[in-house]
């Protein structure tokens, strides 16, 4: 079974920065694109970013230049930066390792960003 490991949530004020992490300890990390997901109260889960083993990444269209999705193949662990957060960034961030017959999700972590 494979276990997404994500860290970094938390409440922070509209404009600041937070930076989220996944480790996927005991895979074949090359083998996924990973990526991060959000989920907003009464919404339904969206795309935010993602990044494939040769760091070419794809991300929703809104957050692009505010969000950066990295990935450290030697820790097994993704990175999502991001800045200049506001209120409707507000949801559950769920990390993603999508293979070939294969898609995992993390417990998700929360973030909240006040007004």
């Amino acid at each position: 079974q494979v276990q997404l490991v994500e860290s970094g949530g938390g409440l922070v004020q509209a404009g600041g920065s937070l930076r989220l992490s996944c480790a996927a300890p005991g895979v074949i990390f090359s083998f996924y694109i990973m990526g991060w997901y959000r989920q907003a109260p009464g919404k339904q889960r969206e795309l935010v970013a993602t990044i494939g083993a040769d760091h070419g990444t794809n991300y929703a269209d809104s957050l692009e230049g505010r969000f950066t999705i990295s990935r450290d193949n030697t820790k097994n662990t993704i990175y999502l930066q991001m800045n200049g957060l506001q209120p409707e960034d507000t949801a559950v961030y769920y990390c993603n390792a999508n293979g070939y017959r294969a898609n995992h999700w993390g417990q998700g972590t929360q973030v909240t960003v006040s007004s």
